[in-house]
């Protein structure tokens, strides 16, 4: 979230120790920002707020632009819809993950990288995060490792079967690369780190290809995806709380809502 943030002030030519309420306001209007639900723009502003309260006791800024916005908002009351994939489109997914031998290096990671989410539920920050050495298609169950981020703890999330080959094929060819870098995914063979933005683009690339049509087209629909696949196989909710790496299961008790809604129709 600070990441893009930080991005869009750059881009608006000032700096965070420099920018007013006039680029906040303009935050909501650039790119997928338009779309963020009341309580996804809550979040942003308390990050926002925060930081900029810091840069203040700090002296590095004079006033913090958030606060009096931060106060007119009350938390949303209503938890936002949870938005997942249909099973069938879920498969068309999961089809698409399959590696092909004309594949070129940025087919393939792509490939790879919607497997990533689709296949672990890993969150895009998580993702961006995941190094060569976290991943382990070759054991015996295939398994990724998702270090320790406070508050969240270390945790191993075996990969779906459909995922396997994709991430295998990728790290094999990654590993061939001459930078040293660690990270497993990058935008380009000399290492430079990937973004959420490339992220969300590769999503909807993959969206596109297979025909498939949702509100949300980025990494959060494909956990939340794996997330229902995972109940409707009967893993129980704490179970797959812990594969999300989430300290409550609020979340997977809203998405499982929606399969009591389905059976109940």
């Amino acid at each position: 979230m600070f990441d893009r943030f930080h991005r869009y002030v750059i881009a608006r030519g000032t700096t965070l120790a420099s920018f007013g309420p006039d680029v906040l306001d303009g935050f909501w209007l650039d790119g997928d920002a338009v779309r963020y639900t009341p309580a996804t723009r809550m979040r942003y502003l308390k990050l926002i707020e925060r930081l900029c309260r810091h840069l203040v006791a700090i002296g590095v800024r004079d006033v913090n632009p958030a606060s009096e916005i931060l106060c007119g908002q009350p938390w949303p009351a209503i938890d936002p819809e949870a938005l997942f994939l249909s099973e069938e489109l879920d498969k068309r997914l999961q089809e698409f993950v399959r590696p092909d031998v004309e594949d070129n290096p940025t087919k393939l990671q792509k490939r790879a990288i919607v497997a990533l989410f689709l296949g672990t539920g890993v969150t895009a920050s998580e993702g961006r995060a995941v190094r060569l050495r976290d991943v382990y298609p070759e054991a015996s169950p295939p398994y990724l490792h998702v270090p320790a981020r406070p508050p969240k703890t270390a945790r191993t999330v075996h990969l779906e079967p459909f995922a396997v080959a994709a991430l295998k094929a990728w790290l094999q060819l990654r590993r061939t690369y001459a930078h040293n870098g660690a990270l497993l995914f990058t935008l380009t063979r000399a290492g430079t780190p990937i973004t959420d933005m490339s992220f969300g683009n590769i999503v909807r690339e993959a969206f596109a290809t297979v025909g498939c049509e949702a509100e949300d087209k980025g990494p959060r629909i494909l956990r939340n995806t794996y997330c229902r696949r995972q109940l409707l196989k009967g893993v129980t909710a704490d179970e797959v709380s812990a594969r999300l790496g989430l300290t409550s299961n609020r979340t997977v008790a809203r998405i499982a809502a929606t399969i009591a809604i389905q059976k109940g129709r």
